[in-house]
């Protein structure tokens, strides 16, 4: 059967074309999955019955379960914990700030790439999200609180660069005008730097927002802290960071997290300082949220504050990134974690 929710509106149409469907049909069916956000045919109440009847013969429709929710008593943050049909589950996690709601969705169940201070990796790689898996992180969370999303961060659990193909459908579907449309500017997708992939997603010119997760500036210390370091240099790193921007004319984002007594040294702030002058770029610094399974520890917040008055020294583009949803399993695995363990 055909993933509906993943298809672009040129697709469905062909498909409904060819089994002799009229073509105003496609509009009325893309517009009651992207637009209405609805779960199921039977929703579809603009089609016949036989019409619906058929549809489910043809199609499966994506529609993730919602396991847990929790909000945080400090700042609205709600964090939830989808399940899919065959049973895997997912987290996603909502943020209300002055300029609209940003959701942070998972690309993958599970994640290969080892980051040692990530929850998301522990258990390894399940399976890839499909772009519909993805998609309906957004809209469900959307349905259930009645809010509009405005942005679309790629940085739950997964590597989105190893999820190439459904990670560039989803945009596009998220995009699309017949859809949520959701400007392209206003997504970011996060890479642990798997080097020719970010070439490749270069290469297609989206105008969305590149992330990537740094961490440290040497490459001695970046493979004590990410394997994906022992395959990938720095120096290659900022060669597709460079070839990213040539092509799309978008600045990028480099994600810094701290860990005390790591990489929060003066040194670090230096070195990282003239990495981050090598291209049009912003550092998110971000201390690190501890998770039990490491020891690494947050580093206080005037060493935090001391980084980040360094690197504005030295004439980059820096933030903190505000801490969100620390009461509520906030780093990203966490929760998902927290119910695998509590099956086990």
């Amino acid at each position: 059967m055909i993933d509906l929710k993943s298809l672009t509106y040129e697709e469905l149409l062909e498909e409904l074309l060819g089994r002799s469907l009229p073509k105003f049909r496609a509009g009325q069916i893309y517009e009651w999955t992207h637009r209405k956000l609805v779960e199921g045919f039977d929703e579809m109440t603009n089609l016949s019955k036989d019409l619906r009847e058929q549809c489910k013969q043809i199609f499966t429709f994506t529609t993730l379960k919602m396991v847990d929710r929790q909000v945080s008593r400090f700042d609205g943050t709600e964090k939830y914990l989808f399940a899919t049909e065959d049973g895997n589950m997912m987290e996603s996690v909502l943020m209300r700030y002055h300029h609209g709601n940003s959701v942070c969705i998972s690309s993958q169940i599970g994640c290969r790439m080892g980051c040692r201070f990530c929850a998301s990796t522990l258990d390894g790689l399940t399976r890839n999200l499909t772009a519909a898996e993805m998609l309906d992180q957004i809209y469900r969370i959307q349905k259930m609180t009645g809010e509009r999303v405005s942005n679309v961060v790629i940085m739950g659990t997964g590597e989105p660069m190893d999820n190439f193909d459904n990670v560039v459908r989803f945009i596009k579907l998220l995009s699309d005008e017949r859809g949520l449309h959701i400007s392209q500017r206003n997504i970011t997708v996060s890479t642990c730097g798997l080097v020719p992939r970010m070439r490749q997603l270069a290469d297609l010119k989206l105008q969305i927002t590149l992330a990537l997760s740094l961490h440290a500036a040497t490459d001695e210390k970046r493979k004590t802290l990410m394997p994906i370091a022992n395959r990938y240099t720095i120096a290659q790193l900022m060669e597709a960071c460079g070839y990213y921007f040539e092509q799309t004319g978008r600045r990028l984002t480099f994600e810094y997290s701290l860990v005390k007594g790591v990489n929060d040294t003066k040194e670090d702030a230096e070195l990282l300082s003239k990495l981050a002058r090598q291209v049009m770029s912003h550092v998110n610094l971000i201390p690190v949220n501890p998770i039990k399974e490491r020891d690494y520890e947050q580093p206080d917040t005037k060493f935090v504050e001391a980084f980040k008055k360094r690197l504005e020294k030295n004439h980059v583009n820096v933030t903190i990134r505000r801490e969100m949803g620390r009461d509520i399993d906030g780093a990203c695995g966490q929760l998902r974690k927290r119910h695998l363990d509590t099956e086990r």
